[in-house]
């Protein structure tokens, strides 16, 4: 690498392109199957998804100071290779030497205890999977989704991080532009979220109508008995009334009956 001053020259935007674009070609060659991340327009993820990811990385301190670094790195075509799996990321990400870094990403698996928190709260509020994938979703389900600690989105303590270049830093700019090329890829592929959290998108939207299904069916039976419990309030009453009606009018039969004889 070379230095001014002490500090890394710099690289302009464009030269840095090219150097990727070249590295991209390079390695297409050996393997066919690389998965280059490609930012269009001013925006690094479009979609909720992969604007999410992004917004709960940026919202922990443990990240703040740091992530900002993968920017430039993802917008100038760094990330080379980008391949998503349960719990894992796999990446390429050319830097200032001329072989790319290897950065792998391990997430955990989100927790029983959150998973079973959101589906309850889920239940009766996602109409489809599409809407699901599109982010179409009451503003509850948001807040829900990314609270910190108790949503779908990981932590810092649920990601741990590694990259072959020589920066000290546990998220050095590489990993941050691997992080930052992962809500991009979400913008083409939505479910790779919950891929990589280990969740089962069916089982989300079955076990939510299944949970609301069961609420109805709940309902339906507390109201079925309420009507059965007044219904034989009714009926109860109405033989106390029967029996009354007979004692009152057997009364009146004999009243009349001794009028009669002392006449």
């Amino acid at each position: 690498m070379s230095y001014y001053g002490g500090f890394p020259k710099y690289v302009p935007v464009a030269e840095r392109k090219e150097k990727a674009q070249k590295s991209v070609e390079k390695l297409k060659k050996k393997n066919p199957n690389i998965s280059p991340v490609i930012i269009e327009g001013k925006k690094i993820a479009k979609t909720w998804w992969g604007e999410a990811w992004n917004k709960n990385l940026e919202s922990y301190s443990d990240y703040s100071n740091r992530i900002g670094r993968g920017r430039s790195y993802v917008r100038s075509g760094a990330v080379l290779d980008l391949q998503i799996s349960k719990g894992n990321i796999t990446a390429l990400v050319q830097g200032s030497s001329s072989k790319p870094y290897k950065v792998e990403i391990n997430i955990s698996p989100l927790s029983k205890k959150v998973w079973e928190t959101i589906t309850k709260e889920c239940a009766g509020k996602i109409a489809s999977l599409q809407e699901l994938i599109e982010g179409k979703f009451p503003k509850t389900l948001t807040e829900l989704f990314t609270a910190h600690g108790k949503g779908l989105f990981p932590t810092p303590k649920e990601i741990k991080l590694q990259c072959s270049c020589p920066d000290w830093a546990n998220m050095c700019k590489h990993v941050a532009a691997v992080l930052y090329g992962v809500g991009a890829r979400m913008d083409d592929n939505p479910t790779l979220f919950f891929e990589l959290r280990n969740i089962n998108i069916d089982e989300l939207i079955s076990e939510t109508i299944s949970k609301e299904s069961n609420t109805l069916l709940e309902k339906s039976k507390i109201k079925s008995r309420r009507v059965l419990d007044e219904g034989d309030i009714s009926e109860m009453f109405g033989i106390e009334m029967e029996i009354e009606k007979k004692a009152k009018t057997k009364a009146v039969t004999k009243t009349k009956v001794k009028k009669t004889k002392s006449t």
